[in-house]
C-alpha cells in the first residue's frame, strides 16, 4: 500500500522535514532514521562543525554503503550463476 503524496514529518540531525512520496510512512521513518543515525555517528567521529558538510560526508558514506553492497551481490549473483552451470552441466 503507499502512502498519499500529503508528507511524514521526519527529524534529521535536529531539523524537521516533511518528506513527500509514494512509499509507506514506516519506511520513510525508517530510512530518514538511519541516515539521522549515521549523521550522528559521523559528527560524534569528525571536528566537522558545519552541517552542509556533514550532510556530504554522510550521502558519502550511504554511497559508499550502496556500492559495496551491489559490488557484494553482483558477485554472488556470479557465483550462484556458476553453480546453476556445473548443476546443469
Amino acid at each position: 500500500m503507499t502512502q498519499a503524496k500529503t508528507g511524514i514529518k521526519v527529524e534529521i540531525f535536529g531539523a524537521e522535514y516533511r518528506i513527500k512520496g509514494e512509499a509507506n510512512a514506516e519506511y520513510i521513518r525508517r530510512v530518514a532514521g538511519y541516515v539521522d543515525g549515521k549523521m550522528q555517528q559521523l559528527a560524534q567521529a569528525s571536528a566537522t562543525g558545519s552541517v552542509s558538510k556533514l550532510a556530504i560526508l554522510t550521502a558519502i558514506n550511504i554511497a559508499d554503503e550502496l556500492f559495496r553492497e551491489r559490488e557484494d551481490r553482483e558477485k554472488a549473483l556470479a557465483a550462484l550463476a556458476e553453480r546453476l552451470k556445473l548443476v546443469d552441466d
